[in-house]
């Protein structure tokens, strides 16, 4: 059977079968969005970024023992493009599988996977537990304290971030802007009016 290119749509339902946390489909959602962030900053497929994002932990509630190698036979079994199923693996790179983010597009998610989650937890201790009035400052502070967020790899961070050839606060920048976009979805409005 020949690969079909999934919607956005065949994705989500694709999530919400595998998982019912509803932190875990927060933080699919949050990675989406920074993934479309970056594409359309680096004029790439902004849905392609975007579907890889939803679905990279899709196998993580349910079968966390074989993190991405489940994910990888999930995504098979539904005829997904090599390219995405690779992409989705090279996420768990050095931490569960072998296969090194080589593309854009993996350095990427390898990078921000991790940031996420340092973001959002950064997000609920401020007064106004929102992205939308935090600057990449806020999450620096958080990450030099070891202890806030002892689960975010900071070392897996700092290895996409050079990967990347970039400066870490230009991609907690991005992290944080493209999670703006979803800030409704990921439950990251917090008190914020429209003028925050």
């Amino acid at each position: 059977m020949a690969e079909v290119k999934p919607s956005r749509e065949e994705a989500f339902s694709l999530l919400k079968e595998y998982n019912k946390n509803e932190g875990l489909i927060k933080h699919a959602l949050a990675v989406e969005g920074v993934m479309r962030y970056f594409a359309r900053k680096r004029g790439e497929d902004e849905e392609k970024w975007g579907v890889i994002g939803l679905v990279h932990d899709l196998d993580y509630e349910q079968f966390p023992e074989q993190h991405c190698r489940k994910t990888e036979e999930i995504l098979s079994t539904h005829n997904w493009p090599a390219e995405y199923i690779r992409a989705v693996a090279s996420h768990g790179w050095d931490i569960c599988t072998g296969v090194e983010p080589q593309s854009e597009l993996e350095k990427v998610l390898y990078t921000v996977d991790e940031l996420v989650g340092l973001v959002v937890a950064t997000a609920l201790v401020r007064p106004s537990k929102s992205v939308l009035d935090m600057k990449a400052k806020s999450v620096k502070k958080k990450w030099k304290d070891k202890s806030f967020a002892a689960g975010v790899s900071r070392a897996v961070i700092q290895k996409g971030t050079e990967m990347l050839g970039a400066e870490l606060g230009e991609i907690i920048d991005d992290v944080i802007m493209g999670m703006r976009e979803v800030a409704d979805e990921i439950g990251l409005r917090g008190n914020c009016s429209s003028e925050c």
